[in-house]
C-alpha cells in the first residue's frame, strides 16, 4: 500500500476541508434562499441548523476517516465487516463521480465568462464564450478537470493543501473586495434589508425549517465522503472537535459573505432595469449568475467589465476548491485499495469523469436535472443516513473514545462526548429521513 500523505498544518486542514465545502452551490443558493425564506429569519434557522445537523454528520466523517486511515470504501467495510460497507462506499464514490460531472460543466461556464470579461476589458468581444454550444461546453469542462487533476496530482500537502492555503484567502478577499464596491451602489441598502430584517412570521415555518436543514446538510459537502477521506489526512494529535467546528465556522461564515454580496447585486441589478423576479420568486441559480448578474455588470459600464471579471474569478476558485476535494475520493480508493500511482490515478479518473460529462453535454436536457436531483436530492441524503447508522449503531463506541483521545485525553468529561455519540445515533438519522421525506414529496 502507498504511503498515506498528511495535512502538514491545522490551518492547511481547516482550509482544504471549508474549501470542499465552498462551492458554487453554496455561493449562489444559499442568498437566493435567504431572500425567499423570510431574509434573517432564515439565517439564524440556517446556523440552528448547520450545528444541530451538519456538524454532528460531519465529525462522524472525519473520526471515521482519521480512525480507518484510508478512502471511504475500504473505511466503511473495516468498520461493517461486511459488504454493507462495501456497497455504501461504492455507492458514495459512484454518486461523488456523477455530482464532479454536472459540476464541471458549470464551472467551465464560469471560465468561459472569465475570460470573456477579461477580453470585454480590452474591448475585444467573442460571443462564442457565451453562447450554449457542444463545443464551448466539451472544451470549457476540460479545461477546468485539467486544473483539478493538476492540484490532485500533487497529493496531500503538495497539491491539495498547498493551493487551499492560496485560494481560499483570494477568495474571501475577493467576496469582501465586492461587497464593499456594490453597497455603495444605488439599490444596494434594499438587498441589505431584504437579507437582514427578519421575517419573525416565518422563522418557525415548516418549510423554511427544511429548507435550512437542506442547505445545511449539503452545503458542508457532506454524504460522498470527501470529509471523511480529508479526514484520513488528518494527524494524530489533533483536536477532532475542535476542527470540525472551525471548518463548519467557515464554511458558515462564507456562506453568508455570499449573501451579504448577491442579494445587494440582485437588487442594485434592480435598479438598473434588470429583471430579477421570475414568477414571483427571486431568480436563482444558473439563471442568476449568468443572466441577471452579467446584465447588471454591462449595465455598470466600462467598471463593470472589471468587476465582472473579479466575480467569476472569485466563482472559478469556489469551484476548483470544491472539485479537487471531489475527485480526491475515488482516487484516494485508487491508490488506497489498488496501489495505483497517484498520478496515474488522477488522469484516468479526470477522464472518466470527462466522459461522463460529455455524455451529460450531449443529452443536456435529459441528462443535466436528473443527474442533479438523482446526486443531491437522492443519493446525498441517503448516504448521509447510512453514516450516521455507521457511527452511532455499527461501530463500537469504545473505539471511537480511543480514537478521539488521541486529539484529546479528557474529551470523555467534555460536552462533545457527552452529546454527539446519542445525538448522531438517534437524532441526525430522523431529522435526515425526515428532510429527504419532504424534498421527495
Amino acid at each position: 500500500m502507498s504511503a498515506r500523505g498528511h495535512f502538514s498544518s491545522r490551518l492547511g486542514f481547516v482550509l482544504a476541508a471549508a474549501g470542499s465545502a465552498v462551492g458554487l452551490g453554496n455561493i449562489w443558493g444559499f442568498p437566493t434562499k435567504v431572500a425567499e425564506n423570510g431574509g434573517a429569519a432564515f439565517v439564524v434557522m440556517y446556523l440552528i441548523m448547520a450545528f444541530l445537523l451538519a456538524y454532528p454528520v460531519l465529525m462522524a466523517e472525519l473520526i471515521i476517516g482519521r480512525a480507518k486511515q484510508t478512502n471511504m470504501i475500504q473505511a466503511l467495510q473495516k468498520i461493517s465487516g461486511n459488504a454493507f460497507g462495501t456497497i455504501t462506499g461504492s455507492i458514495g464514490a459512484i454518486t461523488v463521480v456523477l455530482i464532479l460531472s454536472f459540476y464541471s460543466i458549470v464551472a467551465g461556464w464560469m471560465i468561459s465568462y472569465l475570460i470573456d470579461s477579461a477580453a470585454n476589458a480590452s474591448s475585444i468581444s467573442i460571443p462564442w464564450l457565451t453562447d450554449d454550444s457542444i463545443v464551448r461546453n466539451l472544451l470549457f469542462t476540460a479545461l477546468f478537470l485539467m486544473l483539478t487533476c493538476v492540484v490532485v496530482i500533487g497529493g496531500v500537502s503538495n497539491g491539495i493543501e498547498r493551493w487551499s492555503v492560496r485560494l481560499m484567502p483570494t477568495l474571501l478577499i475577493l467576496i469582501i473586495s465586492l461587497i464593499v464596491y456594490v453597497s455603495t451602489l444605488n439599490g444596494a441598502a434594499e438587498g441589505w434589508k431584504a437579507f437582514l430584517v427578519p421575517d419573525v412570521d416565518r422563522v418557525l415555518d415548516a418549510e423554511l425549517m427544511v429548507d435550512a436543514m437542506g442547505q445545511a446538510f449539503f452545503s458542508m459537502s457532506l454524504g460522498v465522503g470527501t470529509m471523511l477521506v480529508y479526514g484520513s489526512y488528518i494527524q494524530k494529535h489533533e483536536n477532532l472537535p475542535q476542527l470540525g467546528a472551525s471548518v463548519a465556522l467557515v464554511d458558515i461564515g462564507v456562506a453568508v459573505l455570499a449573501g451579504m454580496l448577491i442579494i445587494p447585486a440582485m437588487y442594485v441589478a434592480l435598479a438598473n432595469g434588470v429583471e430579477i423576479y421570475e414568477n414571483g420568486q427571486l431568480i436563482s441559480g444558473p439563471t442568476l449568475i449568468f443572466q441577471v448578474l452579467p446584465s447588471l455588470f454591462t449595465s455598470m459600464g466600462y467598471i463593470g467589465t472589471f468587476i465582472a471579471f473579479i466575480f467569476f474569478l472569485l466563482m472559478t476558485i469556489a469551484a476548483l476548491t470544491s472539485s479537487i476535494s471531489m475527485l480526491e475520493v475515488p482516487v484516494a480508493y485508487l491508490v488506497d485499495s489498488k496501489n495505483v500511482k497517484r498520478k496515474k490515478a488522477t488522469i484516468l479518473l479526470s477522464i472518466l469523469v470527462f466522459a461522463v460529462s460529455s455524455v451529460i453535454v450531449f443529452n443536456f436536457e435529459l441528462m443535466f436535472g436528473f443527474v442533479i436531483t438523482l446526486t443531491t436530492e437522492y443519493s446525498q441524503p441517503l448516504l448521509g443516513l447510512v453514516l450516521c447508522i455507521f457511527a452511532g449503531w455499527i461501530w463500537k463506541r469504545d473505539q471511537i473514545l480511543t480514537e478521539l483521545k488521541q486529539g484529546s485525553e479528557n474529551i470523555e468529561k467534555g460536552l462533545f462526548w457527552k452529546i454527539w455519540p446519542w445525538y448522531v445515533k438517534f437524532v441526525c438519522p430522523l431529522v435526515i429521513a425526515f428532510m429527504f421525506y419532504r424534498s421527495v414529496l
